[in-house]
């Protein structure tokens, strides 16, 4: 059973791809969004939605992929981090290792082809929803994962920027400098500190993934996940404040969207909502 949903709406230009579905049972729904920005190059976000059935288990797998210098990392991406860590020998006892070693497995698998997807990378958020019960999430870079408990919003990802992690890209030889432009970045190249491929930065940069899982309980209401096209203009309480108002979580991704293009966003921006009750 698989209810993967992506496919490209022909309504009007700034949408780029929208969709939704449901677990088997039909009591948790998700839908997503992804807008272009106004950048003259290619649609980098990609994004993954979906359940299924793996040993007598329902899986909820969600992503966002936020590419940059190319949108062929975010695309591998899209198409085999969640086989690597479905495929870890381990993952329904161990999930936390799993996603550890799949994502260090996937970077070097990403680093390894350079010929075939080039020099850029990739942002990375996923979560793995375990039986409607547990929520597992990882990340890299500054794509976030925020959920709603009683209304109140809890980041569950890590913003992996230079300004934070200093220490450990100069402990590396790197640096980290505001020129170009008005916002840290390593080598003064790219503005996150973690990432899948940039194989010309990659001895400054890490790509181990901050883990975090939480008890999807009663006053779980729901997730979000979406690129920084978003959290750069929204807060977590914000974007918890309008998701909930809306019941279709479709609607809810677009209605997000459509604020952050309000407040001027430009960058592409992509989002899914999951919404367990």
């Amino acid at each position: 059973m698989d209810n993967l949903c992506c496919f490209k709406l022909r309504r009007g230009p700034t949408s780029y791809k929208s969709g939704k579905g449901k677990n088997h049972e039909g009591d948790i729904k998700f839908g997503f969004d992804l807008v272009k920005g106004k950048a003259n190059h290619p649609m980098e976000d990609y994004h993954v939605a979906r359940f299924v059935e793996r040993d007598h288990h329902e899986l909820g797998l969600f992503a966002i992929y936020d590419g940059h210098s190319g949108d062929r990392v975010p695309s591998y991406l899209q198409k085999h981090l969640f086989d690597n860590i479905l495929n870890e020998g381990d993952f329904l006892v161990d999930p936390k290792r799993s996603i550890f070693n799949a994502y260090e497995k996937t970077d070097q698998a990403i680093l390894s082809h350079e010929k075939d997807l080039g020099r850029g990378g990739s942002t990375s958020v996923t979560a793995v929803l375990m039986n409607g019960q547990r929520l597992w999430v990882a990340n890299l870079g500054d794509s976030r994962a925020v959920v709603s408990k009683g209304g109140k919003a809890i980041q569950l990802s890590t913003d992996h920027e230079p300004s934070t992690e200093r220490a450990s890209i100069e402990h590396k030889g790197g640096f980290v400098s505001n020129m170009p432009g008005d916002v840290p970045r390593v080598n003064g190249q790219l503005a996150v500190s973690r990432a899948f491929g940039d194989k010309s930065l990659k001895s400054h940069l890490r790509s181990d993934p901050a883990i975090q899982d939480t008890i999807v309980d009663t006053k779980t209401d729901l997730l979000v996940l979406a690129s920084d096209g978003l959290w750069k203009v929204m807060d977590n309480q914000e974007v918890v404040n309008i998701a909930r108002r809306i019941k279709d979580p479709q609607k809810a991704a677009k209605r997000l969207i459509a604020e952050a293009l309000k407040r001027e966003s430009k960058d592409d921006i992509s989002c899914v909502v999951v919404r367990f009750r």
